[in-house]
Parts: structure tokens; C-alpha cells; sequence
């Protein structure tokens, strides 16, 4: 039933199994990790002097409206506004989105109106986007229609959509009026 090895026999399995075990695993991370352009937007984002994160522990109700640069791993129903916005794999938003820069790894079901727009590979996207640059990684789903941005400025309709974002954020003074709750484990 049990056979008794030699402590170099045993020592020669162990490292072979832990070596196959650390390549795999190295295999696996390397296969799970977030994708680069969400990474490196999510350090540059925790480094920021000006930052704001929503962790995936959070719901939040409401629209908002950051001057700096916002992570979102949690869920948020409402408008959101900020320089540069990062949405995590775990992270969802249901609601329109302006920003200069936004970097996609979650789900965004609603309107996106940026200058820059990377979607990577786990994105999930439904809605109309608005941008003057986009990225698509292979795998990202995206459900809508893409318009340039600089067009549509010259039309005047994103500078009166931008213009009334404006006033509502600036009669909710910010994060005013919404409503964040801590999410259940599931």
C-alpha cells in the first residue's frame, strides 16, 4: 500500500512537482491576469494624488462626478464623470460615462462619450460610444454603435449633452444625493 522512498528519490518528486506545479501556475496567472491597458490605468490611478476607488464590496445609486480619476471594481447604477475612469473586470456601470480617458474591463451597459476609449478583452460593453480613439482586444463584446466625437462636436451635440451633464453634477454638488451601500456577499 505504501512503498517507503529515499529521502533523494523524494526530494528529486518534490522539486519535479513543484516545478511543474509553479509553471502551471505561473500559466494560469499569467492567462487570468487583468489585461495591461486596465493594469497599468489602475496603478497610475491608485498612485494619483486626486483618486477615487469603488471596490467591488460597493453599490452605488446615484451619479457622480469626479475632477480626478475614479477605479470602479463595484457596481454602479447612475452617471458617471471623470478625467480618467478605469473599470475593473468586477466592476459594472449602468448609466452614461464621460471622460477624457476610459479603460474598459467590465461591464458597461449605456452611453460613452470619451476622447480615448480601450476596451480589453474581458469588456463587456452595450450602448452608443463616443470617442475620438478607440481600442478593441480581441474577445471584448461590444453591442452598439460607435460615432467620432470630433464630429459630433462640430455638430454641437456633444458640447449641449456635455453642458447639461454639467449643470445635474453641479446641482448634485458631486457625490451629493448618492446613495452607496455596502454589497452582500454572494
Amino acid at each position: 500500500m505504501f512503498t517507503r522512498r529515499t529521502s533523494e528519490t523524494a526530494a528529486k518528486t518534490a522539486g519535479d512537482t513543484a516545478a511543474k506545479t509553479t509553471g502551471e501556475t505561473a500559466a494560469k496567472t499569467r492567462d487570468m491576469a487583468a489585461p495591461p491597458a486596465v493594469a497599468e490605468t489602475a496603478q497610475s490611478i491608485a498612485k494619483a494624488g486626486g483618486s477615487s476607488v469603488i471596490s467591488h464590496q460597493l453599490s452605488v445609486h446615484g451619479d457622480f462626478s469626479s475632477t480626478g480619476d475614479i477605479l470602479i471594481d463595484g457596481t454602479v447604477e447612475g452617471d458617471v464623470t471623470a478625467k480618467v475612469l478605469a473599470v475593473g473586470e468586477g466592476g459594472s456601470i449602468k448609466g452614461a460615462i464621460t471622460a477624457d480617458s476610459v479603460t474598459i474591463a467590465g461591464t458597461v451597459n449605456g452611453q460613452i462619450r470619451a476622447k480615448i476609449v480601450s476596451l480589453s478583452r474581458t469588456a463587456r460593453v452595450q450602448g452608443e460610444i463616443w470617442n475620438e480613439s478607440i481600442s478593441i482586444e480581441q474577445g471584448a463584446r461590444f453591442e452598439g454603435s460607435c460615432k467620432n466625437l470630433s464630429s459630433a462636436a462640430a455638430e454641437g451635440e456633444v458640447a449641449s449633452w456635455a453642458k447639461a451633464r454639467r449643470a445635474a453634477a453641479g446641482a448634485s454638488s458631486g457625490a451629493e444625493g448618492a446613495v452607496v451601500e455596502k454589497a452582500q456577499p454572494g
